[in-house]
């Protein structure tokens, strides 16, 4: 697994792309890339962000921050599902995903979720095409969701996945639902402004 540094970025954005929450630019970056996995899906009038997850559990909260962040500034054109408040999780997942293809049909999913990962990969933050599978880390069958998705990886897999999601640090769960948020919010905004001005091809990047 390759780390990425901030020396060694690549001049062309590439997808699926990650960064870890503490990097000094992480929000300018990750919003970039977003922008460019939103910018396949352009021209569309609607976006939705669907963000997964529980309070009742720390580390599964880190949706549902990003959902309550956003909820708070979120243009117009961009429609939040799952807040603290309101959580989108394992018992709803389905009759949200049923509502928002009735109510929205045309609408650009953003899908928002917390995982786990290896140890040197917590904190880290991936943005990529094609839907995520929520509840896959804790052996939950849900249904797959969003064009694109958003994944933040909480804490370390491997052994107790739920005791590992309720034994995470809020901390960090909270830092990384900031970044995020605020990366969505820059990243829609700017899929109502021109289009960029050069072609950008989206690769593969293998970490």
């Amino acid at each position: 697994m390759r780390e990425l540094h901030s020396v060694n970025m690549p001049d062309v954005p590439t997808l699926p792309y990650r960064v870890e929450y503490t990097h000094p630019y992480a929000k300018d970056t990750f919003a970039e890339h977003l922008y460019i996995a939103l910018h396949e899906y352009m021209p569309c009038s609607e976006m939705i962000c669907v963000c997964i997850g529980t309070d009742r559990s720390t580390g599964d909260s880190l949706g549902p921050l990003v959902g309550t962040l956003l909820s708070r500034e979120a243009p117009s054109h961009l429609k939040i599902y799952g807040t603290l408040d309101e959580p989108v999780h394992a018992i709803n997942l389905s009759s949200t995903i049923s509502h928002i293809n009735k109510e929205h049909p045309n609408a650009l999913v953003i899908a928002v979720d917390a995982c786990l990962g290896q140890y040197k990969s917590v904190g880290w933050i991936q943005v990529g095409l094609g839907p995520i599978k929520p509840g896959a880390g804790v052996n939950k069958n849900l249904p797959s969701i969003g064009k694109v998705h958003i994944t933040g990886i909480v804490n370390v897999a491997g052994f107790m996945e739920y005791f590992v999601l309720q034994n995470t640090r809020l901390s960090i769960v909270m830092n990384m639902a900031e970044v995020i948020s605020a990366s969505i919010m820059k990243a829609s905004i700017q899929t109502k402004g021109p289009e960029p001005q050069t072609t950008r091809s989206l690769q593969q990047n293998y970490f």
